[in-house]
């Protein structure tokens, strides 16, 4: 299942393996999900995961970055129409339209108005293995 997965997913769910976005990034690494991305979101993604708050080591970043661009779907995108409240969601919103991803992941759900997400779904971690669960039934 091709998603895009918000950085603040992916770093709740390393700070905390067995919640909810730890789930989902288990998901994600061993190959249930394939993350959708462009090298903005790459260097985000980077650029979080290895902030010294987090305490993040960095041969598992370095690994899980590597996992991520191997694995993942690399995207072209377009930029939006409408701009989001937060001028730094919109590349995920923009690899979501072109890779024609199931959904964007997001703890954040507020800041991708429906209006604007042109039939993207945009799902709460929560709701986002509630989804993935009716799928696989």
């Amino acid at each position: 299942m091709n998603i895009v997965l918000d950085t603040n997913v992916l770093v709740a769910g390393l700070l905390n393996p067995f919640g909810t976005c730890g789930e989902i990034v288990l998901m994600a690494s061993s190959g249930k999900l394939t993350l959708s991305f462009d090298a903005r979101i790459l260097l985000e993604y980077s650029e979080v995961l290895r902030r010294t708050k987090f305490k993040f080591e960095e041969e598992k970043v370095a690994a899980l970055l590597d996992y991520v661009a191997y694995h993942g779907k690399t995207v072209a995108s377009s930029p939006l129409a409408h701009s989001l409240p937060d001028p730094d969601d919109e590349p995920f919103l923009e690899v979501a339209i072109a890779s024609q991803a199931v959904c964007l992941v997001t703890g954040n759900k507020n800041h991708f108005p429906a209006e604007r997400c042109q039939k993207i779904r945009i799902f709460s971690p929560k709701e986002f293995l509630m989804f993935y669960k009716k799928q696989k039934k």
